[in-house]
């Protein structure tokens, strides 16, 4: 990604950058990212078949986990450089209080939507269904969930980011003594993932049972985006031709695997995917959705680059926007795909219901999206327009008159 670097040398006490142009295609793909999201996080959803984590190792995660890698060199990055790492570190702290909160709030929410289910759909079983260790211990389950010791299905993503934000301080700190050792460290604990089987628990109605979006290696792709955004790693020139014929090679050999449109028809593709591919290749990221994941984004980013300075107009600007509020319509998307789940468990599954369903939490997403740049905007605090002022004759007539009346007495 041809980001301007931030450069982490020199003193930490320089006059502040002017600020620079945002770069619409980091938001193009996190609003992107928002809608594939949605689609995988609805239970029972066909579409979910044709997002485009079918046709390759990486799916829609690792853009997400990657953008923001990006997004926090710019928005935290800039702070270390120039006011400091005591600073720098205060505001990833600030950021990792406003993420854990929404995460307790988004946990809450979801019981509670589930319980409204039960209430509203004879025969439920929701909360049982995705909350039975809270319904069996709830002061345990409570305390579990608030210390993270307890990640639900598809209320993970947001702790992974909360723990990987806390090891940024360690980064730049790392990054002062030497270029190379924050990567190091990056590359050196994925590693001990695979070596050791390093996890945090995640479950404890499960012992062994760990995050599903394993920290210590998701992290890889994070400080990815982050060091290519920093400068720290050297971005290939976009539409470099040799790179561009290896990466679509990579993706043209990925596609059979494992798409199950392919797949499911040919039995030694079957068990060639199961054999490459374990069961934790995606907690813990496989190697080769690392490397599919990369080749991707530098296909994309190459097509793209040269329509970038159109992308934010007609369906572009709606995705952009959404890419823009990327925390409010994460949440807003993960409650709507709940919400969704139950909506498909009590009407039929023809085409039309899902369709609908869907499009109609594509539409959920960008109006919270648009609502939230609206509150952002703080309306309330734009000077207000001056009141239309009364021709010379009249006022002057009306100041009159009002000279002409006695005072009233203000005190009794």
């Amino acid at each position: 990604m041809t980001i301007t670097p931030i450069s982490t040398e020199g003193s930490t006490r320089t006059a502040p950058p002017a600020k620079r142009p945002r770069d619409m295609r980091l938001d193009f793909f996190r609003g992107l990212a928002m809608y594939i999201i949605f689609i995988a996080h609805v239970p029972n959803d066909s579409w979910n078949d044709w997002i485009p984590a079918r046709f390759g190792f990486s799916s829609g995660s690792e853009l997400f986990v990657f953008c923001s890698g990006v997004a926090s060199a710019l928005a935290f990055g800039s702070i270390y450089v120039t006011r400091g790492w005591l600073l720098g570190t205060a505001r990833i702290l600030y950021r990792i209080w406003q993420v854990y909160w929404a995460h307790v709030s988004l946990f809450i929410a979801s019981i509670a939507l589930a319980a409204l289910a039960d209430h509203m759909v004879s025969g439920g079983g929701f909360v049982r269904e995705q909350f039975a260790y809270f319904l069996e211990r709830p002061a345990d389950a409570i305390l579990a969930a608030l210390t993270l010791r307890w990640l639900p299905p598809y209320i993970d993503i947001l702790p992974l980011y909360v723990v990987i934000l806390a090891g940024i301080p360690l980064m730049m700190a790392a990054r002062l003594a030497h270029p190379v050792l924050p990567m190091a460290l990056s590359v050196g604990l994925y590693t001990a993932v695979w070596v050791f089987g390093i996890n945090l628990p995640g479950d404890p109605s499960s012992p062994g049972a760990g995050w599903f979006f394993n920290p210590f290696a998701w992290q890889l792709v994070f400080y990815s985006g982050f060091a290519f955004c920093s400068g720290w790693l050297p971005m290939p020139r976009l539409g470099n031709s040799r790179l561009m014929l290896l990466c679509v090679a990579v993706l043209a050999i990925s596609l059979p695997i494992a798409f199950w449109g392919i797949r499911m028809f040919i039995p030694a593709l079957e068990q060639f995917y199961a054999m490459i591919l374990p069961e934790n290749e995606k907690s813990d990221i496989h190697i080769l959705r690392y490397l599919h994941f990369l080749a991707l984004t530098y296909v994309a980013l190459s097509l793209i680059d040269p329509f970038k300075d159109r992308l934010n107009a007609g369906l572009g600007h709606i995705i952009i926007m959404v890419g823009q509020q990327s925390l409010a319509a994460f949440l807003g998307s993960l409650m709507m795909a709940r919400v969704a789940g139950i909506i498909l468990e009590t009407l039929d599954h023809s085409a039309l219901t899902v369709a609908a369903i869907n499009i109609g939490g594509f539409i959920g997403i960008t109006a919270i999206a648009a609502s939230v740049r609206w509150v952002k905007s703080s309306p309330w605090a734009r000077v207000a327009r001056p009141l239309p002022v009364a021709p010379v004759g009249e006022r002057e007539r009306a100041i009159g008159a009002a000279n002409e009346t006695p005072p009233k007495r203000l005190l009794a």
